[in-house]
C-alpha cells in the first residue's frame, strides 16, 4: 500500500515539474487525449510535403475543421464531440503544425493550402461535398480552399479569421517579452477571461519563436499579400457565415462587418464577452451559433 502511495506521489510531482516547465506540450496532449476518449482516431495521410495527421470521428454529413496559426486539432477537443452526433467530424493538423509534416523549413500558405488539398482528396476523405469552417488561420484557408473548389464546400464557416491584414498597433505573433505575450493574450481574450502566469507566457515565447507560428512569419509578408483574396471575395459562390467574437481584439468586429459586406449573402453571429478562440473561451455559446448555422444546410 504504501509502494503504491509512493509511486502515486512520484507520478503526481512528475506531472506537476511537466507542467511547469512545458505547459504547452502537456495542454496539447491532455487536448489530443480528450478527442481520443471522445472516440476521434487520428490517421496520417500521404501527402507531398511529408504525413498529414488528420483526428475524425462520427456519422453524418462531412464537417472539416480547421484550426489556425500555432494550434493543432485540439483546439475542437470542448465541441467536437457534440458535433460528432450529428456530423462526421474531420479536423486535419495543418502542414507543419500539430503532428503533420514538414517539421522544419519555412512555412509558407501555398503548402498548407496544399496539404490540405491532398487531405481532401485522399481515400478516406474524398467523400463528396462538405461544410467547411476554420478559425483564425483556419478560416483564411478555409476561403482560400472555396474559391478554388466552390462544388465541394456547400457550406462556409469562419470564426474569427479571415484573409490577414496588419496586426493592430503593440501586437506581434512571436513575443520577446512577457509583456508582448500579455498583450496579445489581451487582444485574443475578453476582459472577465483568467490570463496565464508567467511560467506560461515564458513557454508561450519559447513556442512561438521556434514552432509553427516563427516559421510561418519567416516566409514574410509577401507570402501573406499574395493570398489575401479581396478581389475575389464578392465572386464567392459559397454560403458563408461569420461567427466573431465581440471582444475580439486581434480581428476586431469592424473587420467582421467589414468581411460580411464584401462576400455576397454572407451572414454574421457574434456571440458576447468572447475573444478571437470561441470555441475554446466559449463552447457552450459557439456550439449554439454553430448548430444554429448548421441546421440551416
Amino acid at each position: 500500500m504504501l509502494i503504491a502511495v509512493g509511486i502515486v506521489l512520484v507520478c503526481l510531482a512528475a506531472a506537476a515539474v511537466a507542467l511547469f516547465r512545458h505547459p504547452l506540450a502537456v495542454t496539447k496532449w491532455l487536448r489530443r487525449g480528450a478527442l481520443r476518449r471522445a472516440g476521434f482516431r487520428m490517421a496520417k495521410v500521404p501527402a507531398s510535403f511529408g504525413a498529414q495527421a488528420v483526428w475524425h470521428g462520427g456519422q453524418g454529413p462531412m464537417l472539416v475543421l480547421l484550426h489556425g496559426a500555432g494550434d493543432h486539432a485540439g483546439t475542437w477537443f470542448r465541441v467536437a464531440p457534440a458535433l460528432a452526433r450529428r456530423f462526421r467530424v474531420v479536423m486535419p493538423d495543418l502542414a507543419g503544425h500539430g503532428e503533420s509534416e514538414p517539421t522544419s523549413g519555412i512555412l509558407r500558405l501555398a503548402t498548407l493550402c496544399t496539404a490540405l488539398e491532398e487531405v481532401l482528396n485522399s481515400a478516406d476523405f474524398r467523400t463528396g461535398n462538405f461544410i467547411l469552417g476554420g478559425n483564425s488561420l483556419g478560416a483564411w484557408l478555409a476561403l482560400i480552399y472555396a474559391t478554388k473548389n466552390p462544388a465541394r464546400v456547400t457550406r462556409l464557416v469562419l470564426i474569427d479569421g479571415g484573409p490577414l491584414r496588419d496586426l493592430p498597433d503593440g501586437l506581434t505573433l512571436t513575443p520577446q517579452t512577457r509583456a508582448e505575450a500579455l498583450r496579445t493574450f489581451d487582444a485574443v481574450l475578453d476582459r472577465s477571461s483568467p490570463r496565464p502566469p508567467g511560467f506560461v507566457l515564458d513557454d508561450v515565447i519559447r513556442a512561438t519563436n521556434r514552432g509553427a507560428m516563427a516559421r510561418l512569419m519567416a516566409a514574410g509578408p509577401e507570402d501573406r499579400a499574395r493570398n489575401l483574396l479581396e478581389d475575389d471575395l464578392p465572386r464567392l459562390s459559397v454560403p458563408t457565415d461569420l461567427v466573431w467574437g465581440a471582444s475580439d481584439g486581434l480581428l476586431p468586429l469592424a473587420y467582421a462587418r467589414e468581411l460580411q459586406s464584401r462576400i455576397p449573402g454572407a451572414r454574421l453571429s457574434v456571440i458576447d464577452n468572447c475573444g478571437h478562440a470561441p470555441q475554446l473561451e466559449h463552447p457552450r455559446a459557439f456550439l449554439e451559433v454553430l448548430t444554429r448555422i448548421l441546421a440551416s444546410s
